[in-house]
């Protein structure tokens, strides 16, 4: 199967993708609140480990649900109704967990919901680059938007840390929940242009979505993502615990407080993550997507099987290792995005987008567990259960190289 989508829709400027992006920005200022503000929050609602840990996972799911199920519908409904629905969805859920959420019960009721909408905005606003942009420019479109998600990861982050230690987690909670509100704003007039695209019914949705299992390139590339999901979902679980354990052993933790030691760990991860996105989109448009994949793949891997066994090295070491391995965790992701909509038949896009997060969902949310399971089989005095935990997702990266050295070699020339 070659490129389903040759001919973009006719824009009348790129002002449509600069807002989709900001908006983007906006809606991942929500993602990492509760993260942000969890200590405030769990002295304030009187919570264990395991009760603050169950409100996450209930985002998770949630998140994993409206994933799956806006990437089926795009198909049907279009991608652009399916976005704005999410949107405006997730700005109502997102001022509710605002202004509501006050106590474990209320926060894990909340946060779920806010999960169970945020999710719609993420395939559906890919395919309407996919249908916007030409191929030879799509990989540097969708590595905009993926960066701007990270951008927002990181700010979330540090918004919702900096404001819970000073003010409160509810002030945290209301200037981050807020920012979906902006998105669905800025995107509602920014998209007003641009076509609703309906493709297939749903015979044709399944069957398309389903086609991979036949055809070598897009079975490749569902394989290498669910591979990735289990290295960059399992690193971002367990990564900002390894650093705030090396800053610890380091002396770092005795100044600057919580909220400067969450912004040197959101920083390594995330803003590492907005740059890989960055270049590596654009750098898949110029020396092809297989290039691009083996290079984040074999550096992954390698930073995977490395960084679990720096703990008592110098801290500056540390954080670069941890941003390197950002970089390398996250690079792929804008170039599998693109090459899934160049191997995936228009009309059943969305469907085979649904399947390809089942999978890779299902595989990052076994991974963090996996990896604790390691720390306590493996965990020591000598910290040699950081080092096997970290290389367990190597695994993942190693598989994704894998499949990238199979994929059929392609041009960068694509237009």
């Amino acid at each position: 199967m070659t490129a389903a989508i040759t001919t973009p829709a006719p824009t009348p400027g790129p002002i449509w993708l600069v807002l989709l992006c900001v908006s983007r920005f906006a809606t991942s200022l929500s993602f990492m609140v509760y993260a942000g503000a969890l200590g405030p929050a769990m002295q304030a609602w009187g919570m264990s480990a395991g009760g603050a840990g169950s409100i996450q996972t209930a985002f998770n799911v949630g998140y994993a649900l409206s994933l799956v199920g806006s990437s089926w519908f795009a198909d049907s409904l279009g991608a652009k109704r399916v976005f704005l629905w999410a949107s405006w969805a997730t700005a109502l859920t997102g001022i509710a967990f605002a202004f509501f959420a006050r106590s474990a019960e209320s926060g894990l009721l909340l946060f779920a919901l806010m999960g169970l909408t945020q999710g719609g905005t993420y395939a559906p606003s890919i395919m309407l680059v996919a249908q916007g942009v030409p191929a030879e420019r799509r990989g540097a479109a969708v590595g905009w938007l993926l960066a701007a998600g990270s951008l927002g990861y990181f700010a979330s982050i540090a918004l919702a840390a900096g404001l819970a230690e000073r003010v409160g987690y509810e002030a945290a909670f209301i200037a981050c929940g807020l920012g979906p509100l902006l998105a669905a704003l800025l995107a509602t007039p920014g998209l007003h242009g641009r076509p609703n695209l309906v493709a297939g019914g749903p015979a044709r949705r399944l069957r398309g979505a389903f086609r991979f299992l036949a055809d070598r390139r897009s079975f490749l590339l569902t394989a290498g993502y669910t591979a990735h999901c289990w290295e960059l979902l399992g690193m971002w679980a367990w990564l900002p615990a390894f650093l705030t354990a090396s800053l610890a052993n380091s002396g770092g933790a005795g100044s600057g407080g919580a909220g400067v030691h969450g912004l040197w760990v959101a920083g390594a991860i995330h803003i590492s993550g907005f740059l890989s996105s960055l270049l590596m989109g654009r750098a898949s448009d110029r020396l092809g997507r297989r290039l691009v994949l083996v290079a984040m793949g074999v550096l992954g891997t390698a930073c995977s099987v490395s960084i679990g066994w720096m703990e008592s090295m110098p801290l500056a070491l540390v954080l670069a290792m941890a941003a390197l391995y950002g970089f390398s965790a996250l690079g792929d992701s804008p170039v599998l995005s693109t090459a899934m909509t160049e191997s995936v038949e228009p009309g059943s896009l969305g469907a085979a987008l649904a399947v390809r997060s089942i999978l890779g969902f299902g595989a990052g949310g076994a991974a963090p567990l996996a990896v604790g399971l390691v720390l306590d089989h493996a965990g020591g005095s000598d910290g040699s259960g950081w080092g096997w935990g970290f290389a367990l997702l190597g695994v993942g990266g190693g598989l994704a190289t894998v499949c990238a050295l199979l994929l059929p070699a392609d041009r960068p020339d694509r237009s």
